[in-house]
């Protein structure tokens, strides 16, 4: 098994060195726990923080193995420069597409933390007025991220076509690990994108009529039915149905209580989330820089 393993981390590049690099064995072992991370049809916010973690690295060994003076005089002097001004646009597109959802995510903290204090108020007027405002804050920076995902993907398309460098070579190993980082970080901002998106089902009382009415694109018939939703999504449905409580005389504490721990642990995995994204933007700064620095050689 060590056998196969160095075999596959040979450099076989003419212009490389020919001996095993350590860096390309940590570059594909980090791919293959990424693949197997995203691989998955339901990411939970752990997994999502996880793969940010995961990605992070990742992106810290490619940058190594751009740092590398046998890569950099390779990748400096190839004919085919099409692949790094692919690249570069690539790094800008996955700069914005992180930002994105970070300015998204900053915003829906401040909405969660308004929410709170109106839930710990007791108020009910309140709750409906920055639960709502939450909704429409969303869906702004969601059109945001969507663009920027469709920019890429359409980006990718294009690259994946004119892509003709040899593959036995050293150097696809870099624009392959390249594009495929870049794949699995559309994959992974996808799953977030989700997660902080709100289903917004048709509620069957018209009490809190001016939220339900931002409910009306996803249809979630019961409780049982909402296995599709995001985890905010269901503390809103949970936030809903203790609305009647609140705006009650006798107000049900067990709810307003139960609602609150809901809203405290959306806050601390959108914490998570927040250093994973920022972990991430570090290192795609990097990547660029890295990029940048083999264009001026």
């Amino acid at each position: 098994m060590a056998v196969v393993q160095e075999q596959q981390c040979q450099v076989r590049c003419n212009s490389m060195p020919s001996v095993s690099h350590p860096i390309v064995c940590r570059v594909e072992e980090e791919l293959h726990k990424l693949k197997a991370c995203v691989a998955s049809s339901s990411l939970s916010v752990e997994m999502m923080c996880h793969g940010l973690r995961e990605l992070g690295d990742l992106y810290s060994c490619i940058n190594e193995l751009l740092r590398l003076p046998s890569n950099q005089q390779v990748l400096s002097h190839l004919p085919q420069e099409k692949w790094l001004e692919e690249e570069l646009d690539g790094s800008i597109r996955l700069l914005d597409l992180c930002g994105a959802v970070r300015d998204g995510l900053a915003t829906k903290k401040e909405h969660l933390q308004d929410l709170q204090s109106a839930l710990r108020r007791r108020c009910a007027e309140a709750v409906k007025e920055k639960t709502y405002t939450y909704i429409s804050s969303g869906e702004k920076a969601n059109k945001d991220i969507k663009n920027c995902l469709r920019s890429l993907k359409k980006m990718d398309s294009k690259s994946g076509s004119s892509m003709t460098i040899n593959k036995d070579c050293d150097l696809p190993l870099v624009v392959r690990v390249l594009m495929k980082a870049r794949e699995i970080t559309i994959s992974l901002i996808q799953s977030i994108t989700f997660y902080l998106s709100v289903s917004r089902p048709k509620a069957k009382t018209s009490r809190w009529s001016s939220v339900s009415k931002a409910f009306h694109k996803k249809k979630v018939a019961c409780e049982g039915e909402r296995d599709d939703t995001s985890d905010f999504s269901r503390m809103l449905f949970s936030l809903y149905a203790s609305y009647g409580c609140i705006s009650c005389k006798d107000v049900d504490k067990e709810k307003a209580v139960r609602a609150q721990n809901q809203l405290q642990t959306l806050n601390v995995n959108f914490d998570c989330l927040e250093n994973g994204l920022d972990c991430l933007f570090r290192q795609l700064i990097q990547s660029r820089v890295s990029l940048l620095n083999i264009l001026s050689l």
